[in-house]
């Protein structure tokens, strides 16, 4: 039976709209992975948004949990059911079915749709919920409904907000198979088994803690897919489902050793790992050194050890992936898509850990015998930092052994680290939070956008709000304006917010959007007051700003044409005088590449093609071919842009009428922004005309400066010019250092003198090389300082001492072996009363 979809059947034949996974990276800036199944409707849940129509939906949402608060990472492969990857089937009500429904949709499923035995299914319910458990009696004898505490049947989204009980619906797998004394029905062992837990989201607590009855209670349940699979395939292991036997079945192939549930852990860590990597990667997550990156990186060099161990001495996890999207490529397409692409990716990365892995494995086995109670910090520091070994990988090889890491030294090591490399975290977002914008939502609802086809518009303030986002009746400087209607695109999809004035009251500086609304930074010259009548006019800059994202969207289908279809956006900035496009790729362009593309995208502008936008409902576009940005909000109907055949994207921004407004189009700079992501920086338009103006001003400057009309002539001329120059020094320094004053004084050849070129150590020793018996000792100046050398063969002096006795006269020590020492000094002045020492002193001892 595939679960999946006989749980979307089944909810969206009771009125459930069904909706696709959202991204595993959430619009939330405090999560870091999607990680329940309700996170993509938290907003709704909250009363920022406004309820969907209908107010029912059922998902099989895509999760991680390997970082931050919710992180299993540590427990995967070592229990039945721990993953960082997992599906979560759900159904939610936003204030329109309650307990009775829930529950009897519940039973129904798993007793006739899964059909698992009722005899043995038990429920909890709140110690407090008298009617869910009147509720369930209808479906289930008493007995086998048990109250329990806050602690397991109480939920809420955090401190504060929406909240309520919960009732749980467990499997017995029985006595037969799990007999220990945390067997039984609310204890900690595996016999009693949780499939779904049905959330009744009915209060909302206060800052002091109280509850509050919510209006319109609501609905969020979830229930994991594979454990669930694992159950109703009659097996007690996720791992031994059909969601993961063939991925097992591959990694031991690979190795070529078979898999046994016992000794298989490396198997189902790298079964795992796989999952979640693959699905990172597709989704625009890039290997990195912090944050999601940091996590993804982590995940894989986590498998690649445990492959390791299996005996694989060279990147393997990439070859799981043909495994994988037959397992989830029809309900996940983009992961077939992408195929390609993610598959290099993840290669270049085991590529890179398999060169150190070797090295890495041996410093922890090293030392090894010196850990009794705790491992390392510092050993563990030094495998994170040369070896590329997260901690928690250390820690994971530790945790075999029986043993721990010194985690207080690893992190007092990497604060140094960060101090020494002067590493800051930046967060991003606006200090408003929806508090402050709530009263507006509620009173006018989202105000109106018309600038797709209005530049100017007369239109009623709404609202003010102060620098500090309070709400104020008039404003006489700078702050934030409520239109009623207004022509200022808001900052969104990469695109800058509109500049624009005010007719007789001041400019318009930028405009964002605060939960849906349009609101306008303001600078005033005279008071603006609540429900005034104003004239709103566009900046001219929005031209340019058009023409920059227009451009976007033809350099994006010109990668796509020239790299291939793995190239994925992963982020832009539009602005009138810039644009930045990040995209999906492993490795930098060529030089021949970036002026295909440059040429690519100036073909379409030459060829005059028009824009036209349409709107569609979602599913009408994807069948036009339109590309959707993975992790973008899309609603019901959407915005289709298209330039001929050339470019369809999905986007809500503003563009030309037709491509040849863009005017040329000139990439300046292409680099790396994280693992797998390039980054190309172009302009457009009128910075692009600037930009052909200065380069020919700046080729008139360099024809006068080499004195040719043919610039590269002149240029390659004044290098001939140089170089022959250069060749004539290094011949005149090289005389210059042979130049040198000797005396015989008893059979030996005695050399002072103050070297002008060359190197001192070098004369020294051809010098040396060339004589029976010499000794040497040379002072060069080079920018103030003086550099002394000497060097003694088959004489009576110790070119030690030689050094120590002269190099004070210049203000510097020294010393070395008996045939050769140096030193430094600081006073140049001295040169000629140094070199007069230490011929006396070598004469006294001749």
């Amino acid at each position: 039976m595939d679960v999946r979809a006989e749980f979307l059947k089944f909810f969206e034949q009771k009125g459930h709209k069904v909706i696709e996974s959202s991204p595993l990276v959430p619009d939330d800036a405090t999560l870091l992975f999607t990680n329940a199944g309700m996170v993509p409707f938290k907003s709704v849940f909250t009363g920022e948004v406004p309820r969907p129509n209908p107010p029912r939906a059922t998902t099989c949402q895509t999760c991680i949990r390997a970082g931050g608060k919710h992180n299993d990472l540590d427990n995967v492969g070592y229990t039945a059911r721990h993953h960082t990857f997992f599906e979560m089937l759900g159904n939610f009500s936003f204030g329109d079915y309650f307990k009775e429904d829930a529950i009897s949709h519940a039973w129904e499923f798993v007793t006739e749709v899964l059909k698992l035995p009722k005899e043995k299914l038990w429920v909890t319910v709140h110690e407090s919920d008298d009617e869910a458990e009147e509720i369930w009696i209808k479906h289930i004898d008493a007995s086998r409904i048990m109250r329990f505490g806050d602690k397991d049947n109480f939920w809420q989204m955090g401190d504060t907000g929406p909240c309520g009980p919960c009732s749980e619906i467990f499997i017995d797998q029985g006595a037969e198979n799990f007999n220990t004394p945390e067997d039984y029905m609310g204890g900690d062992g595996d016999r009693f088994l949780e499939i779904w837990n049905l959330v009744f989201m009915q209060y909302e607590r206060d800052k002091e803690g109280n509850l509050h009855p919510l209006p319109k209670p609501s609905i969020d349940t979830g229930m994991g897919l594979e454990r669930v699979t694992a159950v109703q395939e009659g097996v007690f292991s996720n791992y031994d489902s059909s969601l993961f036997i063939p991925l097992t079945s591959k990694v031991a192939e690979l190795c070529g050793k078979a898999y046994a549930y016992k000794t298989g852990a490396s198997y189902r860590v790298i079964a795992d790992h796989i999952r979640s990597v693959a699905f990172l990667v597709a989704q625009g997550v890039s290997f990195g050194r912090v944050g999601r990156g940091y996590v993804l990186r982590r995940i894989l060099r986590r498998a690649v050890r445990h492959g390791y161990l299996l005996g694989l001495r060279e990147p393997f996890m990439y070859k799981l992936l043909d495994t994988l999207c037959d397992l989830m490529g029809k309900q996940y397409p983009y992961l077939v898509a992408k195929k390609e692409g993610v598959a290099e990716q993840i290669k270049n990365e085991e590529e890179s850990f398999f060169t150190t892995i070797a090295s890495g494995l041996e410093l922890f086995e090293k030392e090894l015998p010196n850990t009794k109670a705790m491992f390392s910090g510092e050993v563990a520091f030094k495998l994170y930092d040369t070896y590329g070994f997260p901690l928690d990988l250390t820690a994971d090889m530790l945790r075999e052994k029986g043993l721990s890491v010194n985690e207080a030294e690893f992190e007092a090591l990497m604060a140094e680290q960060k101090a020494r490399s002067k590493a800051s975290w930046k967060g991003s977002g606006d200090k408003a939070t929806h508090g402050e914008f709530k009263p507006l939502l509620e009173k006018f609802g989202l105000n109106t956008f018309v600038g797709y086809t209005q530049k100017e518009v007369k239109t009623k303030v709404l609202a003010l709000l102060d620098e500090n986002f309070k709400e104020v009746e008039s404003l006489d400087e700078n702050g934030w304006v409520m239109f009623e209607k207004t022509p200022f695109y808001a900052m969104s999809g990469g695109q800058c917010g509109d500049e624009g004035s005010i007719e007789g009251y001041g400019k318009v500086l930028d405009t964002k959007k605060f939960f849906d609304l349009n609101l306008s930074l303001v600078e005033l010259e005279k008071p603006l007051h609540v429900n005034d009548e104003v004239a709103l006019v566009v900046d001219l800059s929005r031209l340019e700003i058009e023409k920059h994202h227009s451009a976007t969207h033809l350099l994006h289908s010109a990668l796509r044409t020239i790299l291939g279809d793995h190239v994925a956006q992963a982020g832009s900035l539009v602005e009138k005088e810039r644009l930045r496009f990040d995209f999906s790729h492993p490795k930098a362009l060529s030089h021949e590449e970036l002026s295909n593309i440059e040429a690519f995208v100036n073909r379409i502008i030459a060829s005059g093609v028009a824009g036209e936008t349409k709107l569609m409902n979602i599913e009408e576009a994807k069948k036009s071919g339109a590309m959707a940005l993975f992790g973008e909000k899309y609603g019901s109907e959407v915005r289709v842009v298209s330039f001929g055949d050339a470019s369809i994207e999905l986007c809500g921004g503003t563009h030309v009428e037709n491509v040849a407004n863009i005017g040329s189009f000139f990439i300046l700079k292409e680099s790396g922004v994280s693992a797998g992501v390039r980054r190309i920086e172009a302009i457009c338009g009128g910075a692009a005309l600037a930009y052909a103006q200065a380069l020919r001003t700046e080729m008139e400057a360099i024809k006068e400066s080499v004195k040719h009309k043919e610039p590269l002539i002149g240029i390659n001329r004044l290098k001939e010019e140089i170089k022959s120059l250069k060749t004539e020094v290094e011949s005149l320094n090289a005389q210059a250092g042979k130049a040198v004053e000797s005396l015989h004084v008893n059979g030996v050849e005695l050399i002072v003198d103050v070297l002008g070129a060359g190197d001192i150590k070098a004369r020294i020793d051809d010098l040396k090389n060339e004589k029976e018996s010499v000794a040497v000792l040379l002072l060069q100046v080079k920018e103030d300082k003086v550099l002394i050398a000497a060097g003694v063969k088959n004489a009576p002096i110790k070119a030690g001492a030689w050094i120590k006795e002269i190099a004070p006269i210049v203000g510097g020590g020294g010393g070395g072996r008996d045939d050769f020492a140096q030193a430094g000094g600081k006073d140049a002045s001295r040169v000629e009363e140094a070199k007069n020492a230490a011929l006396a002193y070598a004469k006294s001892l001749l």
